[in-house]
């Protein structure tokens, strides 16, 4: 069984994101990137299937600039066998990425799609749904565990309500939650095998896709400052605090 697995590069999580000058974006200059840590739930996810005897092969796909080669060896050195750019400057919205998986997807047919259930750059949690609407394939959101067995795909997935199982026929996209497994690190061997692993770049122009943006950017700003909080003496004083604030 083939998994693809989709990968995105963003700002480290562990970096404060500062917004440009002119407030058209968030500037990237001289700031630490890497692999988004749901995708990296996704492909550590596809390694463990791979590891029990379930996938076979295991393609990492990214879409961006030339500096996402390095996302796709961190993937490879993870344990994908090959990978993909699709490589543009370009900052795809959600359906302009999902219509260029579905390309990459036609051509190298995989049985299943792991991939983060969202971004923490744009944070839209979108993409995944929409590949699975334009594929017309089965799909399973959120998912916390995963298990794949006589072509179905069984996925707990965390809702409102606690849990929710569902069994999927084979292809199908899945969407990985925070908790569905706690990824590797590469060890440095793995790391250096990466570098001999092959990595295939396409220009966006090639894939045939129309990706030009249905949105457009008005401002960003930074979220307002929290201010003080303060200390009450009784619960009395509490609950009369939280009225006049209109909590209650």
């Amino acid at each position: 069984m083939k998994v693809l697995v989709p990968v995105k590069r963003v700002i480290d999580y562990n970096v404060k994101a500062r917004v440009k000058a002119d407030q058209t974006g968030v500037d990237l200059a001289n700031v630490k990137m890497s692999m988004n840590p749901f995708c990296e739930i996704a492909v550590e996810e596809a390694v463990r299937l791979k590891e029990k005897g379930v996938a076979t092969e295991i393609v990492a796909v990214s879409i961006g600039p030339q500096q996402a080669q390095e996302t796709l060896r961190t993937a490879l050195a993870m344990g994908a066998d090959r990978a993909i750019l699709v490589q543009t400057d370009q900052d795809l919205e959600p359906l302009a990425v999902a219509k260029v998986l579905k390309a990459v997807i036609a051509e190298e047919n995989p049985e299943l799609v792991l991939m983060g259930k969202q971004a923490i750059d744009g944070d839209n949690n979108a993409t995944g749904q929409m590949l699975a609407a334009l594929l017309d394939w089965p799909q399973a959101a959120f998912a916390s565990e995963v298990t794949v067995e006589g072509g179905k795909a069984k996925v707990t997935r965390e809702v409102d309500g606690g849990l929710q199982t569902l069994d999927v026929d084979l292809p199908a996209i899945v969407t990985a939650d925070l908790r569905l497994n706690e990824p590797r690190y590469a060890s440095l061997p793995n790391i250096m095998k990466a570098k001999k692993k092959p990595l295939d770049v396409k220009e966006l122009g090639s894939m045939g896709v129309d990706t030009a943006a249905k949105l457009k950017v008005i401002k960003v700003t930074e979220p307002p400052k929290r201010s003080a909080g303060i200390k009450v003496e009784t619960v009395a004083d509490l609950v009369s605090n939280l009225k006049t604030a209109g909590v209650l």
